[in-house]
């Protein structure tokens, strides 16, 4: 019923969009025929408007995969670098949940560990709303950022690097089986602002799955049992995020997304000085306002990254 729901929806958006168009151009013959000159500029822009609806829903019909209409989990962790790199990976963090709200999705933090003088050590957010796996799922990897740093007293440029995981939220239709025995649970105090009681307990929990070494942790919650079952789904979804890569690797050698999360693999660099510009290292889409892009504008290099991996996969 759902996957029903998501194709009806489609089709509705494409015939709507259809429609306007017609409509549009009999506007549009109008006001040549009568020289409104007003209202043809009018109209051109209510046609622009409508091609950036039709571009959307064009790459909507692309996410097609096993989990793209899932929720997800994002992680961003900084690289080398100290505050710098921590600052950077605070702005990262603030971008996609710029783009998520611009989407109307809603976003819960998980966990986040700030840095010592600014920014963050890492962070989980989980992301809700239809296909929110499905638009992110091509953000893992690198980001390199490149400008002049408010923190060196002596304004130089300095380069820092961050990294981005997605992965997908899994519902009860797909069974995660996994060992308990395989797994080391350990708590802890949570850190932050966290009123009476958070910060004075055990209430924080992570999960260390030995044989594939993934390590999950919560701690947004006052309860550590709520922090223990949202730590075990993230270590569901996970391992079935990898069990999806293991599949894609089968059938696609290349262009392998999870070996690209290394320091010099980066997918996209964010240059602020000496020039401005934004530009995908796999696709070439590119940006002169990267101020506009750091506010949650990246739709065009979300679009083009997954026109390239559907178009690499049926090749």
């Amino acid at each position: 019923m759902q996957e029903r729901t998501s194709l009806e929806s489609q089709i509705a958006a494409i015939s709507e969009i259809a429609v306007e168009r017609k409509d549009l151009e009999g506007l549009a013959e109008m006001a040549a025929a009568e020289g409104d000159e007003a209202g043809a500029d009018e109209i051109f822009g209510l046609m622009k408007a409508l091609a950036e609806r039709a571009a959307n829903a064009e790459t909507e019909a692309l996410l097609s995969g096993e989990a793209d209409a899932n929720d997800c989990y994002f992680e961003i962790h900084p690289g080398a670098g100290g505050t710098e790199s921590n600052d950077w990976a605070a702005m990262l963090l603030r971008m996609y949940l710029r783009w998520a709200q611009k989407r109307g999705y809603s976003t819960e933090v998980i966990d986040q560990q700030p840095g010592e003088e600014a920014g963050v050590k890492s962070a989980s957010i989980k992301v809700c709303g239809r296909n929110a796996y499905g638009w992110l799922k091509t953000e893992s990897g690198v980001h390199r950022l490149v400008r002049i740093s408010p923190f060196d007293s002596n304004a130089r440029r300095h380069t820092s690097f961050a990294s981005m995981w997605v992965y997908p939220v899994i519902d009860e239709t797909i069974e995660i089986d996994i060992k308990e025995s395989d797994c080391r649970v350990d708590t802890f105090r949570a850190s932050g602002a966290g009123g009476q009681h958070v910060n004075k307990t055990d209430s924080a929990v992570r999960i260390t799955h030995m044989p594939s070494g993934i390590v999950v942790q919560c701690q947004n919650e006052r309860s550590q049992h709520k922090n223990r079952a949202t730590a075990w789904n993230m270590l569901r979804a996970r391992l079935y995020e990898q069990e999806l890569q293991r599949r894609e690797d089968a059938a696609k050698a290349k262009e392998d997304a999870k070996t690209d999360i290394g320091w010099g693999h980066q997918i996209r660099s964010y240059v602020l000085q000496p020039y401005q510009m934004v530009k995908d290292l796999r696709t070439n889409v590119e940006s002169p306002d990267p101020d506009r892009v750091l506010d949650g504008d990246i739709d065009a290099f979300l679009a083009a990254s997954l026109a390239q991996r559907v178009a690499g996969a049926a090749s």
